[in-house]
């Protein structure tokens, strides 16, 4: 397999420059203390759209020219991805058509429409949200755009570690969530690349752990029937994404549902920032001891920030 280099991350993060924020690398006297570590955190949800997503989604469509564009983009999403790719479509001034499941969070609903993106709604299987990407995109001649297996998203979402690696280089470990596995294949080839002595650990709820299994058998498991508050974290890897982290990731460990809220409350709480589910799985896998991390420096990707604050999970 063909994987992204070190020139195509380098070059998509000046293809992208122009339409995300460079988001902060924060710190925590509280997580350090508590756990006798430094961290830092990488807060993409501070990104344009609230969530890494928007990395991705402009790699991929600033990398088309302009006959493939013509007729716009197109693809299935929960929530972040189809935000991320309504609004790379609106920079580039072409339509979106984004499917998404009935049952998708309003507030996602909301901010695609907001970004102009044309919805069709489906039932929320994935077998419905593909057979509908079909009709609408043999009914459009879109180009689909797919959430994590796709390259150029890929090395879009390369760029989150990247920059991460540029503030604070060589951290021990690096941990991020990992539902398809764009973040986490992008995230463990910057770490390759800019950073080798960096292990990539993948962080995963119990209740949607397709990816753990997969990682442990060293074969395909898909994600059926999962069920987590982590709504980000659903689908199964990737024929692409899949690879990249049999090679370059270092392991993969889950939590409970009771430790990623308990990470989100206190990232609330001691942080002063708004994350959803799928950002705190991380923290969950510390606060559970799945990962060492004394005396070590850990670098953990805050994915995104896009929670329904009428529904938090704790009320």
């Amino acid at each position: 397999m063909v994987y992204p280099t070190r020139g195509q991350i380098e070059a998509a993060a000046h293809r992208i420059a122009f339409g995300i924020h460079r988001t902060p690398v924060l710190q925590s006297a509280f997580f350090d203390n508590r756990f006798e570590s430094e961290f830092f955190f990488k807060c993409e949800n501070f990104q344009k759209a609230g969530a890494f997503k928007s990395r991705g989604a402009i790699n991929a469509v600033f990398s088309l020219d302009e006959p493939e564009v013509s007729k716009g983009v197109a693809t299935h999403s929960s929530g972040n991805h189809a935000q991320a790719l309504a609004r790379a479509a609106a920079l580039r001034k072409i339509p979106a058509y984004i499917v998404m499941p009935e049952n998708a969070p309003r507030v996602k609903i909301d901010a695609v429409k907001g970004y102009g993106g044309v919805i069709t709604f489906c039932k929320p299987t994935l077998e419905a949200r593909v057979s509908t990407l079909k009709r609408v995109i043999a009914e459009t001649h879109a180009v689909e755009i797919h959430s994590y297996d796709n390259l150029k998203v890929i090395e879009g979402q390369a760029t989150a570690a990247m920059e991460l690696l540029e503030e604070q280089p060589a951290p021990d470990i690096i941990l991020c969530p990992v539902g398809g596995g764009g973040l986490l294949s992008g995230t463990a080839l910057s770490a390759h690349y800019f950073s080798p002595a960096t292990r990539v650990i993948a962080c995963e709820p119990t209740g949607a752990d397709d990816a753990f299994r997969s990682f442990k058998s060293g074969k395909f498991v898909p994600s059926v029937h999962p069920k987590t508050i982590a709504d980000g974290l659903l689908t199964s890897l990737g024929k692409l994404t899949f690879p990249i982290i049999r090679e370059f990731a270092a392991d993969i460990v889950t939590v409970e549902e009771r430790s990623i809220l308990e990470a989100m409350r206190l990232i609330f709480e001691r942080m002063k920032i708004v994350v959803e589910p799928s950002s705190a799985v991380p923290l969950a896998a510390v606060l559970e001891g799945k990962i060492d991390v004394k005396g070590k420096r850990a670098g953990i990707i805050l994915s995104g920030g896009n929670v329904d604050l009428d529904h938090l999970p704790w009320q």
